[in-house]
C-alpha cells in the first residue's frame, strides 16, 4: 500500500495518544465492585467526544478474557470469548462500536507465549504424551539429576519448569507455574493464534497490544543459562535471578513469529500492532522490523518508565530513544501502567505536571494509563485480605476516582480493591478547574490533535542551559516550538537565545503566559513551558 491509502492507514503517526485502561479498575456499571464493560461504555466521555473530553485517539484494553485470574487475565483459558465479570461478546461490540462513532480506535491485549493452566488446549496436551495437541507445549524429561531439564528461571522466580505427574515430564513456564508456554515451532499453535486474530479483527478491533513476546521462542535443545555478567545501561533491565537470559528469551526466532502475527495484521488495513518489548532500546529496535512494513509498528520504550528522576537520567533514556530507533519508526513512551509504580507515587505529586508535559511534547506514541490524569497514586496500604495479585502489582491497579463521593463514582458496591483517595484526586473537580492537572492534559492533547509540531514535528535537543533543565525542539516548516523543563526544586535563570530572541508561551505547567524573552529566563522550580517561537 503507497501514497494517501498507506498514509491513511497508519492513524497512529499523526500525534495519536493511547490510553490504558484496566478494565476491573476503571468503572463499574452493576455494583458487584469490579469493573466491565458497559462502564467503559459509560464513561467515554471522559475520553473522546465532547468539548470536556480527554481527546485520545485510542483504549487499550488489558485482557478481558475468560480466566482463572492466577495472573490477573493474563492466564487465558478462553481467547475468542469475554470474562464474565466484563460482560458478553456483545458489550464488547457496543463499545467497539460507540468508540469508532468518536474516532477512537481499540486495542486488545494479546498474549501469545503462554495460556492459562485451564485452558482446554493445555487439558488436552496434558492428557497423554500421545495428545494431537502434546507438542502445542513444551514438554521435556528430567535432567541426569532428575531435577528439571535445565536452570532456566521464570519471571516471577523459581524454576521455569513444573512436574506434571500424570505423563511424568516438565512442562515450561516463563511465567507463574499456571501459565504454561505455547510451543511456537508447532504450526498448528501458530495457525490457531493467527486465527485468533482474525476473530477479533473481525468484529472491528484495531489492533493488539502483544503481550511478553521475548519468550515466544525458546532453545530447542534447552541448554542451561550461563551467569550474568554484563552491567545493564538502564536499571531493571539488566540480570534476571543472576542469569544471562541467552537461551529462554530473545531468541531469533521470534522475528519470525512477530512477522507471522505482522502478515495477519497486514490483511485488515489501519489496524496496528504494538510490543511490550522489555529491553534496552538497542535491543528493542530489532523489533521494530527492517522498513515500515515488517515486524511490530510500534514497541514500548521502558527505559524512561524505569528512569530516576534526575535530568542526566532523563537525558540519557531521550537520546537513546532518538540514537537508536530505525529511522522509520517512532518511539512510543509510557510513564506509568499496570505493573509498574505509577509515577506519581515514584516521583511525588508536584512533579505530575511536569512529566504530563514531556510525555506529551517527546516527539513518538505517548501511552496514559488510567488515572494519571488526574495524579493518581499507588495505594499506600493495602490491607492482607485485599491483596490479590502474587507479584505486588494491586496498588498501581486502584479503582479509578471519578468524584469524591464514598464510591468515587467507580462502583455503587464495594470496589475489589479499596480506593485511594477520592477526596484529593478525582475527575469531577478536576473538570471544573482550569488550572488542575487533568486540564493541563487535555491541552497538552488538543496541542497535539492540532496537527502541528508536536504532532509531526521533529526532535532536536538542545543541552547545557542548566544542570537541571532539559530542553527541546520541535519543527515543521510551519511551526517552531522550543520545550523547556526544568526538573530542579529550585528555580533557575537559563539562556535559550540560541533558539531565538523570544517565544510566545503555548502551555505551561504553571500560570505563565504571553511573549517570554529567550537570553535572560528565570525558570520556576519545577517549571515546564512549550514555547512557541
Amino acid at each position: 500500500m503507497k501514497g494517501d491509502e498507506f498514509a491513511t492507514t497508519r492513524w497512529w503517526e499523526g500525534g495519536a495518544v493511547i490510553y490504558q485502561i484496566y478494565p476491573r479498575s476503571f468503572a463499574d456499571s452493576d455494583g458487584d465492585g469490579i469493573g466491565d464493560l458497559a462502564g467503559i461504555l459509560g464513561r467515554l466521555d471522559h475520553l473522546a467526544g465532547t468539548d470536556a473530553s480527554l481527546g485520545v485517539d485510542a483504549i487499550w484494553l488489558s485482557p478481558i478474557y475468560p480466566s482463572p485470574l492466577h495472573d490477573f487475565g493474563y492466564d487465558i483459558a478462553d481467547y475468542t470469548g469475554v470474562a464474565a465479570e466484563f460482560g458478553t461478546l456483545a458489550d464488547l461490540d457496543r463499545l467497539v462500536e460507540a468508540c469508532h462513532a468518536r474516532d477512537v480506535k481499540v486495542i486488545l491485549d494479546l498474549v501469545p507465549c503462554h495460556t492459562s493452566i485451564a485452558h482446554p488446549w493445555f487439558a488436552e496436551s496434558r492428557a497423554s504424551r500421545y495428545n494431537p495437541k502434546r507438542d502445542w507445549y513444551i514438554w521435556a524429561d528430567p535432567g541426569p539429576d532428575g531435577a528439571a531439564p535445565n536452570n532456566w528461571i521464570s519471571a516471577f522466580g523459581g524454576p521455569s519448569w513444573e512436574w506434571d505427574a500424570t505423563t511424568g515430564q516438565y512442562f515450561l513456564h516463563s511465567f507463574y507455574p499456571e501459565q504454561p508456554n505455547l510451543n511456537w515451532r508447532n504450526p498448528g499453535v501458530v495457525a490457531a493464534m493467527h486465527d485468533v486474530m482474525r476473530f477479533w479483527y473481525e468484529r472491528g478491533i484495531d489492533g493488539f497490544r502483544v503481550d511478553a513476546i521475548q519468550a515466544a521462542v525458546v532453545d530447542d535443545q534447552l541448554r542451561d543459562n550461563p551467569p550474568f555478567q554484563r552491567a545493564s545501561p538502564i536499571p531493571g533491565l539488566g540480570a534476571r535471578h543472576g542469569q544471562e537470559l541467552l537461551w529462554n528469551i530473545d531468541r531469533p526466532e521470534t522475528h519470525d513469529v512477530i512477522r507471522g502475527l505482522r502478515r495477519v495484521t497486514d490483511e485488515y488495513p489501519g489496524r496496528i500492532l504494538i510490543g511490550e518489548v522489555y529491553a534496552p532500546v538497542e535491543r528493542l529496535a530489532g523489533y521494530l522490523g527492517h522498513g515500515q512494513d515488517d515486524e511490530f509498528h510500534l514497541a514500548w520504550n521502558f527505559e524512561p518508565l524505569l528512569t530516576p528522576w534526575s535530568s542526566a537520567d532523563f537525558t540519557l533514556a531521550i537520546e537513546r530513544a532518538e540514537a537508536l530507533h530505525p529511522a522509520d519508526a517512532l518511539p512510543s513512551y509510557a510513564f506509568s501502567n499496570h505493573d509498574n509504580p505509577r509515577h506519581a507515587s515514584r516521583y511525588g505529586r508536584e512533579r505530575a505536571r511536569l512529566v504530563a508535559l514531556m510525555l506529551l511534547t517527546l516527539r513518538g506514541v505517548p501511552t496514559l494509563y488510567m488515572g494519571e490524569e488526574i495524579g493518581m497514586i499507588d495505594h499506600p496500604a493495602l490491607p492482607p485480605d485485599r491483596r490479590f495479585d502474587r507479584a505486588g502489582r494491586d496498588a498501581q491497579r486502584a479503582p479509578m476516582q471519578w468524584d469524591p463521593t464514598p464510591g468515587a463514582g467507580f462502583s455503587t458496591g464495594t470496589p475489589w480493591l479499596p480506593l485511594v483517595d477520592p477526596a484529593q484526586a478525582n475527575v469531577a473537580d478536576q473538570l471544573a478547574n482550569p488550572r488542575s492537572l487533568l486540564s493541563l492534559y487535555r491541552r497538552l492533547i488538543a496541542a497535539r490533535r492540532s496537527g502541528g509540531a508536536l504532532a509531526r514535528g521533529e526532535h532536536r535537543s538542545i543541552f547545557g542551559l542548566a544542570e537541571d533543565v532539559l530542553a527541546w525542539r520541535r519543527d515543521t516548516p510551519e511551526e517552531r516550538l522550543l520545550i523547556l523543563v526544568n526538573m530542579g526544586e529550585p528555580a533557575t535563570s537559563i539562556d535559550a537565545s540560541r533558539a531565538g530572541p523570544s517565544g510566545e508561551v503555548l502551555i505551561a505547567t504553571g500560570d505563565r503566559h504571553g511573549r517570554v524573552e529567550l537570553a535572560n529566563l528565570e525558570l520556576a522550580g519545577l517549571e515546564g513551558l512549550v514555547l512557541r517561537l
